[in-house]
């Protein structure tokens, strides 16, 4: 059987780790590279660094930090923002960075998805879908949650999935940041869809909710912010915690 993972996310603004509530009131939560090498110490199994205004911004993501975290941390790590092209992804790569993540660009000429799984293998390609619930139909919001679109959020994930992404990182802009828990009727519903791994994202506040995303959401991995930014949740009780719920992980 499958570890679950649990993947601290770090949103990065302006060089500094930040989290906000519904994508907006951001607060600052420090240093990415210290805290991705805290976490890493801690025990995550991977590690999210999503530059977040950098496609607002259209300026490619901090290669500079990447290079720094690559130095420092010895798990796996993804990073996204504002990664447009076949050569965005190379200089991350040899930056260090282990998978990319893409989410407006792939949305606006989805045939990257190919491209840059043919080029680089879907080991290492992370679709990230930001979704909104609206009137009980799911749809697709771009950079960083600011443009709404009429893409809707399963569709889109069983076309993602022909077109060569290795993993889906689902965002739920209605769960984001509120520690409610994750959207497990939306992540139940693209775990039967897909057959790639599905990361929950948006919503953690307690032990509990990640036991629910894996049980109930069927996801394959579970991503959170705050709650570990700011010390609420230690990533080893956590992780105890899901054990003692018979869910496979890596301790």
């Amino acid at each position: 059987m499958l570890t679950k993972r649990i993947i601290p996310c770090l949103d990065i603004k302006d060089g500094r780790t930040v989290k906000g509530v519904n994508f907006v009131d951001l607060r600052d939560a420090g240093d990415p590279v210290v805290l991705g090498k805290q976490y890493a110490d801690l025990g995550a199994d991977e590690l999210v660094f999503l530059d977040i205004s950098a496609t607002q911004e259209k300026r490619r993501t901090m290669h500079d930090m990447v290079l720094k975290v690559a130095e420092q941390v010895n798990i796996p790590f993804t990073v996204g923002g504002g990664i447009s092209t076949i050569e965005d992804v190379d200089d991350l790569l040899h930056c260090g960075a282990d998978k990319v993540s893409i989410n407006s660009s792939a949305v606006r000429r989805p045939n990257l998805i190919n491209e840059l799984s043919d080029k680089f293998g879907n080991q290492c390609i992370v679709v990230a879908i930001d979704a909104k619930e609206i009137e009980g139909k799911w749809f697709v919001h771009l950079a960083g949650g600011t443009i709404p679109t009429k893409v809707k959020l399963f569709e889109w994930a069983v076309e993602v999935e022909q077109r060569g992404a290795g993993e889906i990182l689902f965002t739920s802009m209605n769960h984001d940041g509120t520690k409610s828990g994750f959207a497990n009727e939306a992540l139940a519903k693209l775990s039967g869809l897909v057959n790639i791994p599905i990361i929950a994202s948006g919503g953690a506040g307690t032990v509990q909710h990640f036991v629910d995303a894996f049980k109930t959401g069927k996801a394959d991995a579970a991503l959170a912010a705050s709650v570990f930014h700011f010390g609420e949740i230690p990533i080893l009780d956590l992780k105890k915690e899901l054990k003692k719920n018979n869910i496979e992980v890596r301790l």
